[in-house]
């Protein structure tokens, strides 16, 4: 049987005003922040996207979804729903959502440097990261499952 190909992922952290975009690939289970792309009134520029989908060629997309902390749903959430489902009308690919509450916070945790206070690039930089923390959460739940289905197959 000759070995699978790794699969390579493109996280998204949806916003009114920014998109982060990030990548990765569950050989290693790895993920890297790629960028922020700019967005009038959540409507990215499809152009941009359609960049990014022939360069990294993913098999899947995933969108971050902003649940409330209380796990309602919210405007956010239903425009976060839309940017996903424009997504797979466009590119045909699978596009999986996962709940992102708390992924800027974690994402302002990562790139905090003691003392220092953010720049704008830095405060832009972490939609990035913060699809990069959606994409990671979302490739460990995929490998948790995948070892519970092996561990009941045996």
């Amino acid at each position: 049987m000759p070995p699978r190909q790794p699969r390579t992922f493109l996280g998204f952290d949806f916003g009114m005003k920014r998109i982060g975009v990030a990548t990765g690939q569950d050989l290693t289970f790895t993920t890297t922040s790629l960028e922020v792309l700019p967005a009038t009134d959540g409507k990215p520029d499809w152009d941009v996207i359609s960049r990014l989908i022939d360069t990294w060629r993913p098999d899947a997309l995933i969108v971050g979804i902003p649940l409330s902390m209380d796990g309602s749903e919210n405007d956010m959430t239903h425009a976060a729903r839309r940017f996903g489902n424009r997504l797979r009308e466009r590119y045909h690919l699978p596009v999986h959502l996962i709940d992102e509450r708390l992924s800027s916070r974690e994402a302002e945790q990562l790139l905090a440097t003691p003392g220092k206070r953010r720049s704008k690039t830095g405060t832009q930089r972490v939609d990035a990261v913060a699809a990069q923390v959606i994409l990671q959460t979302w490739m460990a739940e995929q490998q948790a499952r995948t070892l519970v289905t092996k561990g009941t197959e045996q």
